[in-house]
């Protein structure tokens, strides 16, 4: 990834524009975390970018960002700038270009995202985040309110470098957030949702919401995390806290979290219950409930079947056996085929069904 990276800095140079990798990609490497998301700043414009390169798109080229696709990587290209103003505490009203590399810097977030790779693979560092990444410490670049304010976001980052790189919070961005965490009602519900992600599905998401309900920012985020479970995945974590209702999960994660809180008060070492809401339902509401997790895979493994298409018994089968018209009838019959076979009270085997519903239905 890096030799590609740097190639693409090389190409740049001799088209005569100054390049350099930056941000999270520079941090990970001084800190020996291997990542594929680039970031490249360059005093090149998006227009001197798209008649070096052919294959770019322009994602944000209002804002001075081009994407570039090489081989299996992808690179955000994003030219020298200086940011006048914002709107809506998110996006930049106006931008201006500029050539000078530390003028970018200073718009961005943390010193430790402000280091730099140029050309060689040599790291550069003008705003000592070298430091601040040896203290592991989270230090904004300039004062962390007008950092705040400029886009409540870095609140959330700052919480998400808190708990995925286990750094710590200096005295003064502390202060910053608890100071300006209101601004966080600004975000919209999708913004939020992201960032709370990548600290849900982090193995250290314990640090992060404790943190989070320290500085009072649960309330600002409209969570409740009085019964939060740790040791469970994303989906778990989302399942079992208090969350307002304009957070925008997908049809699949909603059904899902839905699921995991109905199944909470059920066994899930039961054969319906395993069943009719699956493995995964099962083990992460187990895990929410203290149920050992191989105990129920090891009890799903078991079921004489775990769908429907598996009962050894067809709709036009059970239609000729019992000489009856399609109706909800069938359904009925397979439900109770269903619940037999998984308590072992009738085999899966054509010849034993039939015979069930013979004596039952007929």
């Amino acid at each position: 990834m890096l030799d590609v990276a740097l190639k693409v800095l090389n190409e740049i140079d001799s088209h005569g524009f100054k390049a350099y990798i930056v941000g999270g990609f520079v941090r990970d490497y001084i800190l020996g975390n291997i990542t594929n998301d680039v970031d490249i700043c360059t005093e090149a414009t998006p227009k001197d970018i798209k008649e070096i390169f052919d294959n770019i798109t322009l994602p944000r080229m209002d804002y001075g960002a081009v994407r570039l696709d090489v081989k299996k990587y992808r690179f955000d290209i994003m030219t020298f700038r200086k940011e006048i103003s914002y709107y809506n505490n998110r996006k930049p009203m106006e931008v201006e270009y500029i050539k000078d590399l530390l003028e970018d810097l200073k718009r961005r977030d943390f010193t430790m995202n402000t280091l730099c790779m140029d050309k060689d693979g040599n790291i550069l560092d003008l705003l000592d985040g070298q430091k601040d990444i040896d203290n592991r410490v989270i230090v904004t670049v300039g004062d962390p309110i007008t950092k705040f304010m400029e886009d409540p976001l870095r609140i959330l980052r700052a919480i998400r470098f808190y708990t995925t790189l286990n750094f710590s919070l200096s005295e003064e961005v502390e202060s910053a957030i608890k100071r300006t965490k209101s601004e966080l009602s600004r975000l919209s519900y999708q913004r939020k949702k992201e960032e709370l992600d990548r600290i849900f599905c982090h193995n250290n998401v314990k640090r992060g919401i404790d943190i989070i309900v320290k500085l009072g920012l649960d309330k600002e985020l409209e969570l409740d995390f009085s019964h939060c479970v740790f040791n469970t995945d994303l989906i778990g974590i989302w399942a079992s806290i208090g969350v307002n209702g304009n957070y925008p999960f997908t049809k699949n994660e909603k059904e899902l979290i839905d699921n995991i809180r109905k199944v909470r008060n059920m066994d899930n070492l039961d054969n319906y219950v395993l069943f009719r809401y699956g493995l995964y339902v099962n083990v992460i509401a187990g895990s929410l409930n203290g149920t050992d997790r191989k105990m129920i895979a090891n009890k799903y493994e078991k079921l004489p079947i775990k769908n429907r298409d598996e009962v050894n018994i067809t709709s036009n089968q059970i239609i000729g056996l019992l000489e009856i018209e399609p109706s909800k009838k069938i359904k009925e019959i397979y439900d109770d085929l269903i619940n037999n076979i998984l308590y072992g009270k009738v085999l899966n085997n054509y010849e034993d069904i039939s015979n069930y519903l013979i004596t039952k239905y007929k």
